[in-house]
């Protein structure tokens, strides 16, 4: 049974009468909504969609906490407002300008942003904006409620918190009380400077008048009964909401979901306070990114929103992601090649669920992230990836190029991934563009000996002949090195010689050694486009030699001069003998993943193969380099290190870098071709 079944049945059972069911979750204003947020829409989202099938009423109700208060201005709100809008901090959401200008307010900004960019999703929403429910009053007999019963909030919060071993019984017990007299579940929002940075200094005996003070100086007198310009706490707001719009389900992230957090602080207030049963919850796990750098949050400036990460994902696969994994675990939005596989299993899915052969999990996998009104082409990601940037994604060329190839896709077919392929190809991974040369590429062919050059003016003959099929061609680029090495040779090394003629024709036609699969490439393109660059057979031309030339102007960007003075250089450490250097295991590894941490600016989490097996290392690298530039390549580790805990993650080990003021820092790389766990001497 798929996850979201499961949630919906214990909805079911635990009101099994209800009219509506009603699955909430909240997304807070406070800068652009990214797709981590998106985890905490799409949670309730199938879980309403499996209570719909059950044939159940349910809605999905988000409430845009538009009213909680500014705690920090994003970063790319910084780049257009600079330090100014420091001044709104405290503020609510709505009552600061939109810095765009081109919106009543910052909330609204940001809130239309994100419902515009889930619009292709079909996406049906019940939408509450808190600044509206609040100003109207329509909480005012709730917050009165939490007034009167403040002593009993205070003390199922006080109950979580932890205790100061160093002080005394008595020390302990002043200092709550202190805090249990001057706690208040609501703020007030001052009308002078606009902030909630007040303190409440009286209370009326039935709680509905309060005395207040500002920091800015304003002295004020609150009415609860006329005045709404105020706000309950997080962890009061949260239960009391879930009583006024009756709840049933709500998910929120794993620092929500922890022993001591808002969840069960807030599930207490719930059942004790407002003397409502708290709704099921799902805790779930941070989404991460592949490939690309950074914390994924507003507040960052690394917006990576719906709208965004539609430019590369189909709405329904990014649906697809969330659906298939248990909110429990985490997954990565992939920025590198990875996002070719996750087509490719969801092409596969969907094709298992047309043609009746998918399990009972897939089929809810399928039916969660199905958008109305779409239908899903399955033309493959990749081969649209390879074969478009060999056609620079002329679309009359490619449908051709399938027809000759026997997938006979036309544009209806691939428009709606052909964008996202060449946005994917361009602007992720432009190392992947696939371009036949403009010459013939003599560097390379002068490093063949005889034999592999032989095997080229086989292609190149066969080629220009033409008259073959697809699985002609095919066979005949296996058959070329039996031909020339014999055909008797062992298989190990018959599948060496062959692999290294692929490698071979790669480089002489796309300057690469890898590329589209060989045989439909070369079936693909028009061969009089390539043929040539095949003929060895007459010198090197004046042209090919001029066109050949490096570049003067396009100096390597890691070339050149930084001009910052050095740092003086280090006397010379104590001797040490070489039993004390044996004692560090310095060791390759291969650099897996590299991805940004929560609650650091400074460190990247690499994941790295040692030889042995995959290991974490901490790095405060982030400033400069992306993960981009990590992935793949080979460093020196000292594996032996002891332990040490950054950022709460366990950092096993320690790269080896160089740091100067006049370079920054920069890695120690190690050629490609050692192989991973060799040891450093």
């Amino acid at each position: 049974m798929h996850w979201s079944e499961e949630i919906a049945q214990k909805i079911i059972e635990r009101n099994p009468n209800k009219e509506e069911y009603v699955c909430a979750a909240g997304v807070s204003p406070s800068g652009s909504v990214h797709i981590g947020n998106f985890r905490d829409l799409a949670t309730p989202l199938f879980v309403v969609k499996a209570l719909q099938k059950k044939g159940k009423k349910a809605r999905l109700l988000i409430s845009w906490d538009e009213y909680d208060r500014c705690r920090k201005i994003p970063a790319n709100v910084q780049q257009v407002v600079g330090n100014d809008y420091d001044k709104y901090i405290g503020c609510p959401y709505v009552d600061i300008p939109d810095p765009w200008g081109c919106h009543e307010n910052y909330a609204k900004h940001f809130e239309e942003e994100f419902l515009k960019g889930i619009e292709p999703f079909g996406i049906e929403l019940d939408c509450r904006y808190q600044a509206e429910m609040y100003r109207s009053g329509k909480y005012t007999r709730d917050i009165i409620e939490s007034l009167q019963k403040k002593d009993e909030i205070f003390e199922i919060l006080d109950s979580f918190k932890t205790k100061d071993a160093s002080k005394s019984e008595e020390e302990l017990k002043a200092e709550h009380d202190a805090e249990k007299a001057a706690y208040y579940p609501v703020s007030i929002f001052c009308p002078e400077c606009r902030t909630d940075f007040t303190t409440i200094t009286s209370l009326s005996d039935d709680c509905t008048e309060a005395d207040y003070t500002c920091r800015c100086g304003h002295k004020g007198h609150f009415n609860f009964l006329e005045n709404f310009n105020c706000k309950l706490g997080w962890k009061i707001d949260w239960p009391m909401r879930w009583r006024y719009e009756g709840v049933d389900f709500e998910p929120g992230g794993k620092d929500h979901a922890a022993p001591t957090g808002s969840y069960n602080n807030s599930k207490i207030i719930s059942e004790k306070v407002f003397g409502f049963k708290a709704p099921l919850f799902q805790g779930y796990e941070f989404i991460g990114i592949k490939g690309m750098t950074g914390k994924m949050s507003s507040s960052s400036g690394l917006n990576l929103t719906p709208e965004t990460l539609l430019k590369l994902y189909q709405p329904e696969v990014l649906l697809w992601l969330y659906s298939k994994t248990d909110p429990t675990k985490a997954f990565d939005i992939c920025f590198d090649d990875g996002i070719l596989r996750q087509y490719f299993e969801f092409d596969k899915m969907l094709t298992d669920v047309r043609e009746g052969r998918a399990n009972d999990i897939t089929y809810d996998i399928m039916y969660n992230c199905m958008v109305p009104g779409r239908d899903i082409a399955t033309v493959p990601m990749a081969l649209l990836v390879q074969l478009g940037s060999v056609v620079n994604f002329n679309v009359p060329m490619l449908e051709t190029v399938f027809e000759k190839i026997g997938m006979p896709y036309r544009e209806a077919d691939f428009a709606d991934r052909l964008d996202r392929a060449k946005f994917w190809l361009e602007q992720c991974a432009p190392d992947q563009v696939n371009r036949l040369r403009s010459t013939r590429n003599f560097e390379v062919y002068n490093t063949l000996n005889d034999d592999e050059k032989k095997t080229i003016e086989l292609l190149h003959d066969y080629i220009a002949r033409g008259g073959y099929t697809l699985d002609e061609l095919n066979s005949e680029l296996y058959a070329i090195p039996k031909e020339v090495y014999g055909a008797d040779l062992d298989e190990k090394v018959l599948k060496g010689v062959q692999g290294a003629f692929f490698k071979t024709v790669y480089k002489l036609l796309i300057d690469k050694e890898r590329g589209p699969r060989l045989y439909l490439f070369l079936f693909a393109i028009e061969p009089e486009k390539y043929v040539g660059l095949l003929d060895f057979s007459y010198p090197q031309t004046e042209a090919e030699i001029e066109a050949d030339k490096p570049c003067e102007k396009c100096a390597d960007p890691e070339e050149v001069e930084v001009n910052r003075e050095p740092d003086p250089v280090a006397p010379v450490k104590e001797q040490v003998t070489i039993d004390d250097f044996d004692k560090l295991d310095f060791r390759v590894c291969k650099i897996l993943k590299a991805e940004g941490v929560r609650k650091s600016h400074s460190c990247l989490k690499l994941t790295l193969f040692d030889g042995l097996g995959e290991r974490v290392i901490m790095s405060s690298i982030k400033e400069e380099y992306t993960p981009e530039q990590l992935v793949g390549r080979k460093i020196i580790v000292i594996a032996n290190l002891k332990p040490n805990r950054i950022c709460n993650i366990n950092s096993q080990g320690m790269l080896i870098a160089a740091t100067n003021n006049a370079c920054g820092c920069k890695i120690i790389f190690v050629d490609d071709s050692v192989p991973e766990g060799t040891a450093i001497h």
